[in-house]
């Protein structure tokens, strides 16, 4: 026994003289380069705004007053609120490490559905509108589900929903478009998205109001809620996320079902921007391409887990300041394709660049 409690002694006292350092690893990258890689990976939307800012700095050098003036960066808000707004659908799927090739195709179908409520079945917009969105959400469900329970590929799911939907638009709609003067006269709630207010020397729609506040509001859901953080977690790794306790289906369910609903919100908006309800508008086949260029240049990640909502909303302004810059100088249309394809692939490259911090 005493041989015993004099080990024990000899522990303690090597213990209470032991160091209580933490064990250490010099990190060898503190370089510039590794900074702004660093700097780049916790803010993603750093790196699109920079580009934003440069073009607007590039094109007001360059073109002068006729550029850098209140109406000129109002006109480019009112051109961008559709795709805006189907980004911030878009930003939502790609977080979770999806696709979603539909976004375009329910914003139409939503607008007809709005529509063709009030005109055709004499619905009062106060409803027709709600019954849009609902359309909208419950597309986003059936994707949502396919995706989650069934496990197909998101990129399949939404390319068939695409093709399903832009179906189901011509075939409900007979192809018929609803004028502008009817909607003013009979319907004036469906343009509502439309309507014009002066703010300092600038014009602005309610359109662009609505995919402002949609922007800030989901940047704040996805950074401070815990929704948000099981958003990344799902994209990041959802086995992993699985494990922590996150309920996978759940959380896809809701992010389809909710880019659903602002499709809905995009097909309201085009009707207020376009003055007129019509099938054959070119955001349904389009809007798909245009949204996801736009979350790409904003530096959301392809492989989910990665980036903020206020990047694709840079994103969609860096496409609408190079073609109403371009135009302006008066330069070809193809030059305006030929910077955003190139913009495309940077910001792909870039996003590898950044991704190797964590490696």
């Amino acid at each position: 026994m005493s041989e015993t409690a004099s080990k024990g002694q000899d522990y303690e006292s090597s213990l209470s003289s032991a160091s209580n350092r933490v064990a250490e690893f010099e990190d060898t990258r503190k370089g510039l380069i590794h900074r702004i890689q660093h700097a780049l990976h916790v803010t993603p939307a750093l790196v699109p705004l920079i580009v934003l800012l440069a073009a607007i700095v590039i094109f007001a050098l360059t073109l002068g007053s006729r550029f850098f003036s209140p109406g000129t960066l109002t006109l480019i808000l009112q051109q961008v609120q559709i795709v805006g707004i189907l980004a911030a659908a878009q930003t939502l799927i790609i977080l979770t490490a999806g696709i979603d090739l539909s976004v375009g195709a329910i914003a139409v179908f939503c607008s007809v559905i709005m529509g063709a409520f009030t005109f055709r079945y004499g619905i009062p917009p106060l409803f027709s509108i709600p019954a849009g969105l609902a359309v909208g959400t419950a597309i986003g469900a059936a994707s949502g589900w396919l995706v989650s329970r069934v496990k197909l590929p998101p990129f399949i799911v939404t390319l068939g929903m695409w093709q399903i939907v832009l179906a189901a638009n011509y075939l409900y709609s007979r192809n018929e478009t609803i004028r502008s003067q009817d909607i003013n006269e009979q319907a004036p709630l469906l343009g509502l998205m439309g309507e014009r207010f002066q703010l300092g020397g600038a014009i602005i729609t309610l359109g662009v109001v609505a995919m402002i506040v949609l922007v800030v509001v989901l940047g704040y859901c996805l950074r401070s809620t815990a929704w948000g953080r099981h958003v990344y977690a799902v994209g990041d790794d959802a086995e992993a996320a699985e494990l922590a306790g996150v309920n996978r289906h759940r959380t896809i369910m809701s992010v389809y079902m909710l880019a659903g609903f602002i499709c809905g919100i995009a097909g309201w908006v085009m009707i207020g921007r376009f003055g007129s309800v019509s099938p054959s508008a070119s955001t349904g086949v389009v809007g798909n391409i245009q949204s996801i260029t736009a979350v790409v240049i904003g530096g959301i990640s392809l492989f989910g887990g990665r980036g903020s909502i206020y990047g694709a909303f840079f994103g969609a302004l860096i496409v609408g300041v190079f073609e109403l810059g371009l135009r302006m100088a008066g330069a070809n249309a193809q030059w305006t394709y030929l910077l955003i394809g190139a913009l495309i692939i940077g910001a792909v490259a870039v996003d590898q660049w950044i991704r190797k911090v964590t490696s």
